[in-house]
């Protein structure tokens, strides 16, 4: 095959529509293997197409077979055909297996024939079974032969798709068959005799169905969406809509054509849209999209097979959504030229006009949304404008204080565009500049000084009512007439006043660099000036004052406390001072003792070491240990000096060989004798004794508790017991007892002579007293019933205790008692009774003399 692309065939490649031939790079077509053709001739479709381009160009190929013997050059013999046997076999008979003779008598067996495809048209109406062609064996005159076919539509699905008559050869199709289901089918057929050996070799049999036009074509999509600028100029793509033919592409059956139906709305022309009749391309065809005008174009369109006969194809419609998308093609515009608004001074964030426009464009996208600029009148920055992301305004805002002394207007000149930068060929209109005006209101400012912080310095100790500064502040109000007072509003130490009309700063007391109010030399204190304005504003301000230091602290010795050896030797004592002032009225120090007393210089010296540092050390070989007030005076480097006599306690100890002070000499270091401390240790050791003592008797006696009888010895005395008695009577004068059994016996004789049954419970009996048995001391607790009987009968049994119907004897109290009875005490309710003492008597009988000594109103 030949091709020329007209551009040298570069990259140009080819293909066919089988696999059986291929098509080299230089056009020549070959097998791609053994192919045993059914017909005398193919038709082939060649495809070259370029890659870069992706061009593609078709070409029919009809491909010749011509009849090849295997012994070319020589005449094949055989048997001679009578004219009769020509015309025998019909012609839907097919003599796949023809046999020839030799001249020598041998049977020489000709190549198979190539049975030529056989077509069934799809869709056939019948009747079925319906006979497709007959086939036979030339032998079926010497044997009796039986025909079969295999394969896809005889015995492999789908099944019994054809059949055939296995003593006459006929095959028949037996249904309605379906191109679009299957297109061919490849059988084989066999010839076998009677006992099932194999007469013939297997025969190839292709079937093809022959399309028909039953499939209408079908839009991929329902319904296709695409888009279009505004604007765009003719022949602009819009969009591709594709449908596909299930019936064969090569033929008219399947090839598809396109056209548009109906194009709404038909604004402004009805035929807005074009499209491709084979590809489905939709492209614009006249000028004038307005999204402003139609947003939207619904285009109907048709696709129709047979190569878009309207009145033999079939047709199917689809529905194509153009959406005319926005360019920004209108710019904004303000809705009046002047805009007006009022700020007070010295307040930001605050919006005090709205710029309205009006933008034709689609809402909320770049070509809509706005963006303003101030291009004259706020050189300083005061105010910006911010857009409404809702409504599309701008907002005047303040962003900078503005000050109604310095400015009272401003006029603004600002413009307004969008997001997005205007189409091709659209220019900015007049109407997206405006003017904005601003008026600025005064209002009561605060007054402010004007040095804030304010540091001045001068020396310590200043006398009170020194005139340190004057900490004015000024009113920003110059167009208000109005008086600044002065007050204090922070002076921790309470040194400072300050005059309210001036603002003169003076000392109210000494001030002193020491002071824990001083952090580092500076004292801090606020004043606040205010003005009688409506409303009244105030404003604060700082002073720092810088104390010089001057030398008005004498140092002081360090440390206060001291030990040393009672014997010199490296043991010595360094001592240092501190001073509250700072250099220079601080170090070098001077450390001297005093000359009085005498014993200071005797027993001490001193020995400087640097101008800070010095060491005290005895002068004496010995010195008794003890508590030593050894006063130094130590002198600063201020101008002028001052001193100051220190006293430092030094305890004086016996040492070990290391010279550290043993425990025993800080003891006598400390002012006590070896003889008192002996006195002590000896003390302590006796107090130790005596407790111990103490604690083994509390011991013993607490064991001998608990191994004493259950019961009461009669010499046990039990008048100190407590005796509870669940009856209540009378006084003495209500029972009928023998009173004279609490008297005051005169001799013994009555306790002698008394009846038996009559005893008092706490005299001895007279005579000799009953043997009781031991009970055990700590009862085993098995024998707990045994112990209270042995306790109940040994009670029985006792000649001193009286039984219950008896006459009880009680305490005896002795005769002759002042106390009298006590049902002799009358209770008086005539309420001339004075009670008053009660009052006398203490707090105990308070409540006593409430009740009774307040009166007949009580």
């Amino acid at each position: 095959v030949k091709f020329n692309n007209c551009a040298g065939n570069k990259g140009v490649r080819y293909e066919t529509n089988s696999l059986d031939f291929k098509v080299r790079a230089d056009g020549t077509m070959y097998a791609a293997h053994r192919v045993q053709v059914p017909s005398k001739q193919l038709i082939l479709m060649v495809i070259a197409w370029d890659p870069q381009t992706l061009g593609r160009w078709e070409a029919i190929v009809r491909l010749l077979v011509a009849e090849k013997f295997q012994h070319s050059g020589h005449k094949p013999k055989g048997r001679r055909t009578m004219p009769g046997e020509l015309a025998q076999p019909q012609s839907d008979t097919l003599l796949p297996w023809r046999q020839h003779q030799s001249a020598n008598g041998l049977r020489r067996q000709k190549r198979d024939w190539v049975i030529p495809p056989i077509n069934v048209p799809e869709n056939s109406r019948g009747p079925f079974p319906q006979q497709l062609v007959r086939i036979r064996s030339d032998k079926d005159k010497e044997i009796h032969i039986r025909y079969s076919i295999t394969g896809v539509g005889a015995d492999q699905p789908p099944m019994e798709v054809f059949s055939i008559d296995p003593v006459s050869g006929r095959m028949y199709v037996t249904r309605p068959m379906d191109r679009e289901e299957r297109a061919s089918y490849h059988l084989r057929a066999h010839a076998v005799d009677m006992n099932g050996n194999k007469v013939e070799n297997p025969i190839d049999l292709y079937i093809y169905v022959i399309d028909m036009n039953d499939n209408r074509p079908e839009f991929i999509n329902q319904v296709y969406n695409g888009s279009v600028d505004e604007g765009s100029k003719p022949g602009t793509y819009v969009m591709t809509v594709t449908a596909n033919d299930a019936d064969d592409s090569t033929t008219a059956n399947g090839m598809v054509r396109y056209r548009i139906v109906t194009q709404t709305p038909q604004s402004p022309s009805q035929n807005m849209f074009t499209i491709n009749s084979e590809t489905g391309d939709i492209v614009t065809v006249a000028a004038g999209l307005d999204r402003e005008k139609v947003q939207q174009y619904i285009v109907i369109v048709q696709a129709t097979d047979m190569e878009g006969n309207l009145n033999y194809g079939l047709s199917n419609t689809a529905t194509a959504i153009i959406t005319v998308t926005d360019v920004n093609d209108n710019p904004p515009e303000f809705t009046t030229s002047t805009y007006s608004g009022e700020v007070p001074e010295n307040r930001v964030e605050v919006v005090v006009a709205n710029l309205t426009v009006m933008d034709r464009d689609q809402p909320h996208s770049p070509n809509w949304n706005a963006i303003y600029r101030i291009i004259s009148g706020d050189p300083s920055g005061h105010f910006t404008i911010r857009t409404d992301p809702v409504t599309n305004e701008g907002m005047v805002t303040v962003v900078k204080a503005v000050d109604y002394e310095m400015n009272r207007a401003f006029m603004l000149t600002v413009m307004v565009s969008n997001q997005a930068p205007l189409a091709s060929g659209i220019q900015m209109s007049f109407q997206s500049t405006a003017g904005v005006t601003i008026s600025v209101t005064d209002v009561n400012e605060a007054p402010y000084f004007p040095t804030n912080h304010k540091l001045i310095r001068l020396e310590e100790g200043v006398p009170t009512g020194t005139v340190l500064t004057t900490f004015s502040a000024v009113d920003p109000d110059r167009f208000m007439q109005q008086a600044v007072r002065y007050s204090k509003l922070s002076d921790p130490a309470n040194w400072l006043n300050i005059n309210a009309t001036n603002g003169q700063i003076t000392t109210a007391a000494v001030l002193d660099r020491e002071s824990d109010y001083i952090k580092n030399n500076v004292y801090e204190a606020t004043f606040l000036a205010a003005d009688n304005g409506i409303p009244p504003a105030s404003g604060t301000g700082t002073l720092q004052i810088y104390l010089i230091d001057i030398n008005d602290n004498a140092p002081e010795l360090l440390p206060k406390e001291a030990q040393i050896c009672e014997k010199p030797n490296l043991n010595v004592i360094n001592i240092t001072a501190a001073d509250a002032d700072i250099d220079p009225n601080v170090g070098p120090f001077v450390f001297e003792l005093p000359s009085v007393p005498s014993a200071v210089r005797k027993n001490w010296t001193i020995t400087r070491l640097n101008g800070d540092y010095a060491q005290l050390s005895l002068r004496i070989m010995y010195l008794e240990a003890g508590v030593y007030d050894v006063p130094i005076i130590v002198t600063d480097s201020g101008n002028p000096p001052l001193y100051n006599t220190s006293v430092i306690k030094v305890k004086v100890c016996p040492c070990d060989e290391n010279g550290d002070c043993t425990t025993i000499g800080a003891v006598a270091a400390a002012g006590l004798g070896t003889g008192a401390i002996i006195a002590i240790l000896i003390c302590i050791i006796i107090l130790l004794t005596m407790v111990l003592l103490f604690v083994v008797w509390m011991k013993r006696r607490e064991k001998e508790r608990h191994t004493k009888q259950l019961l009461i010895d009669p010499e046990d005395d039990v008048r100190d017991n407590i005796l509870k008695y669940d009856e209540e009577g009378g006084g003495e004068e209500d029972q009928d007892y023998d009173l004279s059994q609490l008297q005051q016996p005169e001799t013994m004789d009555h306790v002698l002579n008394k009846t038996p049954g009559v005893r008092r419970v706490d005299e001895r009996p007279i005579g000799a007293e009953p043997q009781y048995p031991i009970r055990p001391v700590i009862p085993h607790p098995g024998d707990i019933g045994d112990f209270i009987n042995e306790g109940l009968r040994a009670a029985d049994n006792d000649p001193t205790a009286p039984p219950y119907d008896s006459l009880l004897v009680f305490d005896y109290e002795g005769s002759g008692s002042t106390a009298g009875s006590v049902s002799s005490l009358n209770s008086s309710s005539s309420g001339d009774q004075d009670y008053d003492y009660l009052n006398d008597w203490g707090p105990r009988f308070k409540k006593l003399a409430d009740m009774y000594g307040g009166g007949e109103e009580d």
